[in-house]
């Protein structure tokens, strides 16, 4: 008789003494490091990512402390990455497609109004000083500033003061008429001064309400305020006439609505999306690239897919001679990195010196202009991807081919069918079974397919009057990019995570798409 016992499972096992101290030891240096991190982050108002910080902290000591949780140390590294290199690029891509984020707009109100208080003009009709530069043995600076009057200032720290209140006082050691000495500073003399040019370029002292600042190194003159800020009421005043700019949607406007050159990050709620829809100047070349972008993806499947079918069916012929030979030849395209055969198309299609140009002038009487005519440009696009795209077609659908019965055909044969009908009536449909996922993930790649676009045609030819960088070939991933990083006028991050935000959405779209498409072929094969 066997008697079965139900025991409960061994705890996990420990790592002993010497494991335990190195664990505490390493927990103790990560909780030291957030510690540390909590200034930091603090400072710079940071909310999100101290949270975050401390609340993977606190999971990880409770993951390595807790027995329960053992199971757990085998799924944390995943975890971590995923939330550090998906879930938070996600979250701050939503993050900044609600924001002004982009050139001109990256720093906070108060670093603007910061940047524009420490602005200064010079001041002609006040005077200048000759200055003469000194040193201690600590490396600290100090300046004796004579003006054109024989009035003599004292430069040390950030304050300028008259040579009767300053402790510091000249000597001339000498007697040459020069100073060598202001109080325990030695002066700098000869070329010297150069060793230090770029410390002294950043002298600044101030006085009488002014700013004493480097002109040259003959010359210290005087500078004013150009701004002065006013947080209670969120605005700039300027000193010279007394206008006053106000901070509003992340410029700083006045009542006449001039607005100063740089603005500050803020949220807008929904108008990048808004603009994208409704501002023609935007929407129109929007939905363009969109229309372009559905059309190409859509071309280059059907393309390849046509391609790499009809050569996977002549190679799946038993009475063709060197298959071997065909296939590997075939499959060069796809074993060459696709960058490298991207660049060398758009040499072949260069308008003057490309080969392709070349060998269709005395055919044509004429070159095609393939780069710069928009239709010409999309047709080269759909050329390279077919060489780049076919040899994978090619490969699945041999595949699929290997997976249908032989009885079939010779069914079909005994019964009278044309090889068109043996093709159309039991390959196509069985390839198309087989291979409809892939084609569903092939058009989520091409819709995303920047490589090809932007090495090809840099998305142009450009589309005339379009107030982003847009071009007649762009498709959304490179109309983004470009909208990020090749404006005329800076980048408009807000406006290209808003663009991202909606790529993310339709591609996730195709995605949940294939999953559903693909139970339903797992229904129709547990059926056939």
């Amino acid at each position: 008789m066997i008697v079965f016992s139900r025991k409960r499972p061994s705890s996990p096992p420990a790592g002993g003494p010497v494991g335990t101290v190195v664990k505490i030891i390493l927990l103790g240096i990560l909780n030291a490091l957030a510690l540390w991190a909590l200034p930091v982050l603090l400072d710079d108002r940071q909310y999100v990512l101290l949270g975050g910080l401390f609340l993977g902290v606190a999971c990880i000591d409770y993951v390595f402390l807790s027995p329960r949780a053992y199971p757990l140390r085998f799924l944390l590294p995943g975890l971590f990455f995923m939330a550090l290199m998906v879930v938070y690029p996600i979250g701050y891509t939503v993050a900044v497609s609600f924001t002004n984020f982009g050139t001109g707009h990256i720093l906070t109100l108060e670093q603007a109004m910061s940047q524009y208080t420490s602005r200064y003009i010079l001041k002609e009709d006040l005077p200048a000083y000759k200055p003469q530069f000194f040193r201690d043995e600590s490396g600290h600076f100090a300046v004796l500033l004579t003006g054109s009057d024989g009035q003599q200032l004292v430069g040390i720290g950030d304050k300028a003061v008259p040579l009767a209140e300053s402790p510091l006082k000249p000597a001339d050691v000498n007697n040459d008429g020069t100073y060598e000495k202001l109080g325990p500073y030695q002066a700098i003399t000869g070329l010297n001064v150069f060793t230090y040019l770029s410390t002294l370029q950043n002298l600044s002292y101030a006085y009488r309400g002014n700013v004493l600042k480097m002109r040259s190194l003959e010359e210290f003159a005087t500078y004013v305020p150009q701004f002065r800020a006013d947080k209670a009421r969120r605005a700039l005043i300027d000193f010279q006439d007394g206008t006053v700019y106000r901070a509003v949607n992340g410029n700083f406007t006045s009542a006449k609505g001039v607005s100063l050159d740089i603005g500050y990050k803020t949220t807008v709620g929904w108008r990048n999306f808004k603009d994208l829809l409704t501002d023609r100047r935007i929407s129109a070349p929007f939905f363009r690239v969109f229309s372009w972008t559905v059309i190409w993806a859509f071309l280059s499947v059907v393309e390849t897919f046509t391609l790499g079918m009809f050569l996977a069916v002549l190679l799946n012929d038993r009475r063709l001679n060197l298959k071997g030979l065909y296939r590997v030849l075939l499959i060069i395209p796809y074993a060459m990195p696709a960058f490298i055969s991207a660049l060398i198309w758009r040499g072949l299609f260069n308008t003057e010196i490309g080969v392709i140009n070349r060998m269709l002038q005395p055919i044509l009487g004429r070159g095609i202009p393939w780069l710069q005519d928009p239709f010409w440009a999309k047709v080269a696009l759909l050329i390279v991807n077919l060489w780049l795209g076919f040899p994978y077609a090619m490969l699945v659908s041999l595949g699929a081919l290997q997976s249908i019965p032989g009885e079939l055909y010779e069914a079909a044969m005994v019964d009278g069918a044309s090889g068109w009908q043996q093709f159309s009536r039991i390959t196509l449909p069985l390839i198309l079974v087989a291979l409809a996922p892939l084609l569903i993930a092939s058009f989520a790649f091409n819709f995303n397919n920047f490589t090809v676009i932007y090495l090809v045609t840099r998305g142009r030819p450009a589309i005339p009057n379009a107030l982003t960088p847009t071009g007649a070939t762009d498709i959304l991933i490179s109309y983004t990019y470009r909208m990020a990083f090749e404006s005329g006028n800076g980048g408009n991050y807000g406006l290209a995570s808003a663009v991202s935000l909606l790529i993310f959405l339709i591609v996730g779209a195709l995605s949940w798409i294939n999953f559903k498409f693909t139970g339903a072929l797992e229904e129709v094969r547990e059926n056939a």
